[in-house]
């Protein structure tokens, strides 16, 4: 399939977005449940909800240019009942709202106790809206992945694994950037967001390297005979049917040469995993936030290789005709 840098960016930036919160708000958790400090309301937890929402909105913005008429983007919604595009483009703005009403919450101080447990676990309002949209962030996470795993013609995306591996990375790419404004913020919950940004690392290293390895010992159900209906036993094509490219050999297909496809792939393996590993253990280590930027950048980075890899590497079935020149 043809990489457009339009959903690249949307499905990496909304998924850092979605990671971000997921960490802010475990913090939040950790520390009314007395395992880690609580932080102060309006610096942390208000400012990381304008980041988060920033994060999302840069997405959103970034998929209006796959449109070719964005003055009809709100029909995208209306077949929700069958579409987990749809289904995306309902629950990524209402997931925005919530996460607003949630920092509005820590911003205003209007954040009404609602109960207790046990005398010293106090829960007030806006641990319940955090709840609210963490749900609605699992629930984005399944959208955007269904897109994809709910094609079957194409094998490589037709597995659980890229829902799994689409949360798996907008996780350790929140988290490391978490851990990086807990840095900056001079946060006690730094090494709290470090090592689980490094444990959801590894894990989306495990669920990319299945997935890789399941694509690669994939055997297509089509044929160049079943893509013209002839019998033969020897078929040979010479040319894609017509002298000039069109939408089919434009959108189908990546037109990048073996060597680019390649090396795309080893350079997002490395930039993803074990480099920012190396960089955020060496700031937990010395307590450099210099690390923590450069760990989420370089692995950002290494996400966008990955994400136009994960299109390029869908094999169309209609490219078994198409795509000999």
């Amino acid at each position: 399939m043809h990489p457009a840098f339009s959903i690249i960016f949307l499905t990496t930036l909304i998924g850092v977005g979605q990671g971000l919160f997921l960490a802010l708000y475990s913090g939040q958790l950790y520390s009314v449940f007395k395992l880690l400090p609580a932080q102060d309301p309006l610096q942390f937890y208000a400012l990381g909800s304008l980041l988060v929402v920033v994060l999302l909105i840069a997405g959103l913005v970034s998929s209006f240019f796959h449109l070719g008429r964005p003055g009809r983007a709100w029909r995208s919604a209306s077949q929700w009942r069958s579409s987990w595009m749809s289904r995306e483009v309902i629950i990524l703005p209402a997931f925005m709202g919530a996460v607003a009403c949630w920092g509005l919450m820590h911003y205003s101080g209007w954040n009404p106790l609602l109960f207790t447990v046990r005398g010293d676990l106090k829960f007030d309002l806006s641990v319940v809206a955090g709840a609210v949209a963490a749900i609605l962030c699992f629930v984005l996470f399944l959208c955007t992945g269904m897109i994809y795993a709910a094609i079957r013609m194409l094998q490589e995306w037709a597995t659980p694994l890229t829902v799994i591996n689409y949360t798996l990375f907008g996780g350790c790419s929140g988290f490391m950037l978490a851990t990086f404004f807990s840095a900056w913020q001079g946060s006690a919950q730094t090494g709290f967001f470090g090592a689980w940004a490094i444990i959801l690392t590894v894990f989306a290293l495990i669920g990319r390297a299945a997935s890789l390895f399941r694509n690669s010992r994939i055997k297509p159900k089509s044929s160049i005979l079943t893509a013209i209906g002839i019998r033969h036993t020897r078929i040979e094509q010479k040319a894609m049917g017509f002298m000039a490219g069109s939408f089919n050999t434009r959108e189908y297909f990546h037109a990048a040469s073996k060597r680019t496809y390649k090396n795309v792939k080893w350079a997002f393996l490395i930039l993803v995993f074990p480099l920012p590993l190396l960089l955020v253990t060496a700031g937990l280590t010395s307590g450099l936030s210099g690390y923590y930027m450069a760990a989420f950048l370089v692995q950002y980075i290494g996400l966008l290789m990955e994400r136009w890899f994960f299109f390029a590497e869908a094999n169309h079935p209609q490219n078994l005709y198409y795509q000999t020149t």
